[in-house]
């Protein structure tokens, strides 16, 4: 768990985190989200004291990060930024293993974990290990600035634009890997964007700042339905909203017993991606199958069309 308590960051006269306070609670994704200038960099970089607050506190698991020395502390907390920091002249190999090697794992262990962060990015160590950062795609070498990152088994992830370089098609399945690993090791990532897209497609809980001060944090849901003020109205886009919403359920969430004809959607798709395949093809209703490809019932436009509306108060 995270807790930060009123913290304060200036520069002289200009303060560009102004009493922040909220808890990130352990194990899931808060995504800081704000326009430039808003002090959203500026409040995670405190989280490892890449920055140094000017007052407030920020504890992990109810410790002050004040009490570690600066580079222990960042040792034990993973950290992406956006162009993803390989170093340009080390392998794919020995820039996973940095934190390790600085802990002192020994050369079995640190080999063994490179290979399995390899393999659960789908980069085969036979192939990617001994490449240099200039022969990987843009997605490449996001992964593996990830796998840095998670190394040395942080409890904690701090992501700073991540995807922000990669294009729409990579960027979707960066983020797609990065809710898998969050599911697999149950790291606490905080993640920093000006998306507000990104931050409702991941985000457990969004941070919503403005000029250095936090406007609004809660769910998506409870933002989508009820925005603190105009700006998160005009972040979240009024005429996205009721799509938004649909991205949030899953369509074997939808599902009412009955079938119908064509073709079937899977179950996991989102509630939006059934609005339009049934938009795309005609149909006033869609039947639902499992990942085994058993029938689960239909999903119509009219239930759908329900979900999309804004919830009650």
């Amino acid at each position: 768990m995270i807790e930060i308590d009123s913290i304060t960051k200036s520069y002289g006269e200009n303060t560009v985190v102004d009493a922040v306070s909220f808890v990130v609670e352990p194990r899931t994704i808060t995504v800081i989200v704000g326009t430039s200038g808003s002090g959203k960099t500026t409040l995670l970089r405190m989280i490892n004291r890449l920055v140094e607050p000017s007052s407030g506190t920020i504890r992990i698991d109810g410790r002050d990060n004040r009490e570690m020395p600066p580079f222990e502390l960042r040792r034990s907390i993973g950290y992406v930024i956006q162009g993803h920091g390989l170093f340009p002249h080390w392998t794919v190999a020995q820039n996973i293993a940095v934190v390790p090697k600085l802990l002192e794992w020994d050369e079995a262990r640190i080999a063994a974990r490179v290979a399995e962060l390899l393999d659960l990015f789908q980069l085969d160590p036979e192939l990617f290990a001994q490449r240099y950062p200039h022969e990987l795609s843009g997605g490449q070498q996001q992964r593996v600035g990830v796998a840095r990152a998670l190394a040395a088994e942080p409890n904690v992830l701090l992501m700073d634009e991540p995807f922000g370089a990669l294009d729409p098609v990579i960027r979707a399945k960066a983020q797609e890997d990065l809710l898998a690993i969050q599911r697999r090791f149950g790291t606490t990532i905080i993640l920093v964007t000006h998306d507000m897209e990104e931050a409702i497609l991941l985000g457990d809980r969004i941070a919503v700042m403005d000029q250095g001060k936090l406007v609004q944090y809660a769910t998506p849901t409870e933002m989508l339905a009820r925005p603190a003020d105009d700006f998160v109205e005009t972040l979240i886009d009024s005429g996205e909203r009721p799509f938004r919403l649909l991205s949030l359920g899953k369509a074997g969430d939808a599902v009412e017993p009955g079938d119908a004809d064509g073709p079937a959607i899977s179950a996991d798709k989102t509630q939006r991606d059934a609005l339009a395949e049934l938009m795309w093809s005609g149909r006033s209703a869609l039947p639902v199958e499992s990942a085994d490809g058993a029938r689960l019932g239909r999903i119509t436009v009219q239930s759908l069309l329900r979900l999309a509306a804004r919830p009650a108060a």
